[in-house]
């Protein structure tokens, strides 16, 4: 935490600012982007339930393999030069998901883009520090604003895209936005050059830490609300447009948007979810909101898909205030900063992992059972098991008391 005075936001880091903002709206392009044009790739590159399956789990694994190394490349290239490659990945991924010819190829050019995004997601946070540490709260709320557009943009362009200039322009097209996103930070590479001028590099817990947090209650309990969140938000970005095309019949551009409206609720969560956190002495009524929303929209999509299909979207997008929930209570149930960094890595990594098995998991029931009910009412378990670690988190206990048990 530093007590730099407040200074204007622009003055002498406008290229800082601008740089971190372009990053932050390529970082969820590539996972909302592929599910509403599915039908159209599966002309030249057939898709089944499997393949999209395992499509849908990447953003995830990525997220959490690439995560985990970001620190170890940081140390060893620099902070910006690292988001450099990171961003050439992106823009290569891109490039290969809109030249693919084969499912492997398009497999290979979402690991590329996706370890891009994973690398982007760690770098983040300790830019605002670096450059902003005066504007912190204010910076990061902007660039998670951005994030959010980055997720609720594909789905409204991909499908006018494909259809009026082909598939492969609309998966290529968001090359465009991680080559403007080059531009601000080879700049600065460019004219520090001579400096020397290295980032902060994001910080470990001791390993001692690390191997206790696995028999605490408190860090079990956030790292399965982040896993609920995760699994959930992942599976419907992957099947969602499939599964309203069925059910619900509306058109691929209608889906596009439903899944848009899915993604937009993300946003006032994002606002409004940390300030409640803070604020309320039990949090587990969070936890069960969450709850009710999944199972609302859930069973709408299962009992009433045709009536109200919007609805039952919203309330679908809604569950997923999980994820700044248990971001906010990383920070909130720790009492030492190697603790919040424990925590932050164990509830990460496990919850990214299990987020993985959503998207597949969907899929594979789907290909089963050849209909969407059984795997809407898998859904409707995960979210079900959430109401648990409701009850662990009502009750404001710290992890570092867990652990002295």
């Amino acid at each position: 935490m530093t007590d730099a005075a407040p200074r204007a936001l622009w003055a002498g880091r406008t290229l800082a600012l601008v740089g971190i903002l372009l990053v932050a709206a390529n970082l969820r392009t590539a996972v909302a982007a592929l599910s509403p044009i599915v039908t159209q790739i599966s002309v030249d590159v057939p898709l089944g339930a499997v393949a999209i399956g395992v499509l849908g789990m990447l953003p995830p694994v990525c997220f959490a393999v690439f995560g985990i190394f970001t620190p170890v490349f940081t140390r060893r290239v620099g902070l910006e030069q690292v988001l450099v490659l990171a961003l050439i990945a992106m823009l290569a991924g891109h490039a290969v998901r809109g030249l693919s010819g084969s499912v492997g190829m398009l497999l290979l050019g979402s690991v590329i883009t996706f370890a891009g995004l994973g690398i982007g997601n760690v770098l983040l946070p300790p830019l605002v520090k670096k450059y902003f540490p005066d504007r912190v709260g204010l910076v990061t709320s902007l660039y998670v604003t951005m994030m959010s557009l980055s997720t609720l943009l594909p789905p409204l362009v991909a499908v006018p895209v494909a259809d009026a200039a082909g598939w492969r322009v609309s998966l290529g097209l968001w090359m465009l936005p991680a080559l403007i996103a080059l531009v601000p930070w080879i700049t600065m590479l460019v004219r520090h050059r001579a400096q020397g001028v290295a980032g902060p590099v994001p910080e470990e817990a001791e390993p001692a830490l690390l191997g206790r947090i696995w028999h605490s209650s408190v860090a079990w309990a956030i790292a399965v609300v982040f896993a609920a969140s995760s699994l959930n938000a992942y599976a419907m970005f992957a099947w969602l447009p499939q599964l309203l095309i069925q059910t619900a019949g509306v058109t691929p551009a209608q889906a596009g948007t439903l899944l848009s409206l899915y993604a937009a609720v993300g946003l006032p969560c994002a606002l409004v979810i940390p300030y409640f956190t803070v604020r309320l002495k039990n949090v587990g009524v969070l936890v069960y909101i969450g709850v009710l929303a999944f199972l609302v929209g859930y069973l709408g999509l299962l009992l009433a898909p045709t009536v109200l299909t919007f609805v039952w979207v919203f309330f679908a997008g809604l569950g997923p205030l999980f994820f700044p929930l248990a971001l906010v209570l990383i920070n909130l149930r720790t009492r030492t900063h190697e603790g919040s960094v424990a925590l932050s890595g164990f509830v990460q990594s496990v919850g990214y992992t299990i987020g993985a098995l959503g998207p597949l998991t969907v899929g594979l029931l789907h290909q089963l059972t050849g209909g969407w009910t059984w795997p809407l009412v898998f859904l409707i378990g995960t979210a079900l098991a959430v109401t648990f670690a409701g009850a662990v988190l009502s009750r404001p206990h710290l992890l570092e008391d867990d652990l002295a048990r």
